[in-house]
């Protein structure tokens, strides 16, 4: 009887308990829901301790540590699960996505080919894959602003000697009536910093309100302030979506002696959707803004809207391929020169949001130290200054506002001349290159020996210059202190080959991949050698050298060579030179390449497979 008796308590007990970590669940994914994360996570954790629904809790906790912007977190409980095979590939992109943040890019790559290999398709991840190069020719000049405070500040918009901000400082408020349950700090509001006065105040009107408020832009005229808000007007809170959002909307005010008044609803926004972060082309003709409307293409994409002269709208339209993707891009921007700058985590980049620029028809990554491996976002820029904004939160915790300093690309020209005779060396190759030498800009001179184009400042370039007259030429140049300057000159001698005498007033001719047949182009150059063998230099005796490039085997590629050295040496016997006068055709195959690289590019390649002319006799 004792022994039914114990049993039967053990059972009570088991049966108690797991309702009551059901409870727990309930709570812990209402909190999720509900958008309070800071709390959820203490539940989540208590779970797991529990031993309950280990895989599921771990998922939803990663979840939550992402939505607080705690990647280094949210990778401890992704990783913990991430092999499970009942796990969704869609954790593939969440735990790719945290290795990103905290810098774990090569592990981050094998999370993304893993999604893709799962069956999913996305063109936006595979450009992630294959995208390398983060780099801007702009020089962005980074530092924390004086006016951050220990909690969510960020969104600049500068009007005259005003700087509009969203803060969560909660000054000149109750802090106690303010506080959100997502992260624990105050609701948002919209404050001004007085740049002469150095004074930061509440915005004056009837726009900060009991939820969330801000960001904000103004129209050139400055009589309209166009702001973000939570879905709450007249001091009533607005309704709710089907699942119990409070949705954001875009809104509008005039100005007035008392500030900013006379607060209306945008005709566009919906109680179903959010729409935000609004952003004025420079004419206040077009407003762009962000959204999660229905029919876009994911998450939440880039619009914009007409706006006639009574402050009247349009019909909203989506920007569209290749700006908008399937994941979601906020905080657009438009410059004085109509480029297009915004947020994304769709697009490849460097952390979780990174900042982007659309101009002729793409989409380029800012690069550092504009992006970081966290949240980099809302990018402003004062017109006609190379004073601009960004916000971020890369030093961990909140939202902090940079002040950057925008250089325009250095120029670097140059000229590349004869170190004999000072003579400029048409058609000499100059490349730059990186630190481990791979090749970051391939140049070609002109007839007049110049080269030019736009490098990055701070850096220094090892580089190689190349005629086959000559003897390659290797230095150094160095971008660093460069903030004063638009450009930089770097004129290169080069010293002819001793041991050979080439033809100057001929060129080398090319051939196509795997081909030995003389294209038009090298026509026209042997034409010009046999008019010079025919009637300046009668006595002129030459050799003929072919080469190829490094594809294909060494045999193969003698052979190769051997074939285009003979063809070469058939059309100039055929126009009337005489045999004696071409003493030897040589091949050398691969083993005398013009540029000798190991990871070649096309040009390389081209450049390498050639005929040249050495001079035998010429009297």
């Amino acid at each position: 009887m004792k022994n039914i008796y114990f049993l039967l308590l053990i059972a009570l007990s088991c049966t108690f308990s797991v309702q009551a970590q059901s409870g727990k669940q309930k709570k812990a994914d209402r909190l999720y829901n509900d958008f309070a994360y800071l709390e959820a996570t203490e539940v989540y954790k208590e779970l797991i301790e529990r031993d309950y629904k280990v895989s599921y809790n771990s998922r939803k906790l990663g979840d939550t540590y992402m939505m607080l912007r705690s990647p280094e977190n949210a990778v401890h409980y992704y990783g913990d699960i991430i092999e499970d095979t009942s796990v969704s590939p869609e954790y593939f992109y969440k735990y790719a996505q945290a290795l990103r943040g905290v810098k774990r890019y090569d592990e981050s790559r094998q999370w993304l080919r893993k999604y893709l290999e799962s069956g999913r398709e996305s063109e936006e991840i595979q450009a992630m894959l294959n995208k390398n190069d983060y780099k801007s020719k702009a020089t962005y000049k980074l530092k924390s602003s004086d006016f951050n405070s220990e909690v969510s500040d960020f969104g600049v918009f500068v009007k005259d000697d005003q700087v509009y901000f969203v803060s969560a400082r909660a000054q000149d408020t109750d802090v106690k009536d303010k506080t959100y349950s997502w992260n624990g700090e105050p609701f948002l509001d919209i404050y001004v910093l007085d740049k002469t006065s150095g004074t930061v105040t509440p915005i004056e009107g009837e726009i900060n309100t009991k939820l969330h408020d801000g960001p904000v832009a103004i129209s050139p005229d400055g009589n309209t302030i166009y702001f973000t808000r939570n879905n709450y007007l007249n001091n009533k809170e607005g309704k709710r979506d089907k699942e119990k959002t409070n949705h954001l909307k875009l809104y509008s005010a005039t100005n007035s002696e008392n500030g900013w008044a006379e607060v209306k609803e945008l005709s566009f926004n919906n109680n179903e959707y959010s729409v935000g972060h609004p952003s004025l082309s420079p004419d206040g003709k077009t407003l762009y803004f962000t959204s999660d409307m229905p029919n876009g293409f994911g998450g939440t994409d880039l619009y914009k809207v007409s706006v006639d002269e009574n402050g009247n709208f349009g019909t909203p339209e989506n920007l569209g391929e290749p700006v908008n993707t399937e994941f979601d891009e906020t905080f657009p921007f438009m410059d004085t020169d109509g480029v297009l700058y915004f947020s994304s985590n769709g697009h490849a980049g460097l952390g979780l949001f990174d900042i982007f620029k659309f101009e002729n028809g793409e989409v380029d990554n800012l690069g550092e130290p504009v992006n970081s491996s966290m949240d980099d976002f809302a990018y402003f820029q004062v017109a006609d200054s190379k004073e601009g904004f960004i916000s971020t939160n890369r030093d961990g915790g909140s939202d902090d506002i940079y002040i950057f300093n925008k250089l325009n690309p250095l120029i670097l020209k140059g000229q590349v001349t004869d170190a004999v005779n000072g003579n400029p060396i048409p058609q000499a190759t100059v490349r730059l290159l990186d630190k481990d030498d791979n090749q970051i800009a391939f140049l070609e001179t002109d007839a007049d020996g110049y080269y030019e184009t736009e490098i990055n400042r701070d850096m220094v370039f090892p580089v190689e210059a190349k005629e086959i007259e000559y003897e390659t030429f290797t230095g150094e140049l160095s971008t660093m202190d460069s903030d004063e300057k638009d450009e930089i000159v770097y004129d290169i001698n080069l010293e002819p080959v001793k041991d050979v005498e080439y033809l100057a007033e001929i060129d080398n001719i090319y051939f196509d991949f795997d081909k030995s047949n003389i294209r038009p182009d090298a026509a026209q150059e042997l034409d010009k050698l046999i008019t010079l063998m025919k009637e300046e230099y009668p006595e002129l005796v030459i050799e003929i050298g072919s080469h190829t490039d490094r594809r294909g085997s060494n045999a193969y590629n003698e052979k190769l060579a051997e074939r285009r050295a003979k063809a070469t040496y058939d059309y100039l016997v055929a126009n009337g030179i005489a045999p004696e006068r071409i003493v030897e055709y040589k091949s050398f195959g691969e083993t005398k390449p013009a540029i000798d690289c190991e990871r070649c590019s096309e040009e390389d390649h081209q450049l390498n497979r050639r005929s040249m002319f050495s001079v035998v006799k010429m009297e």
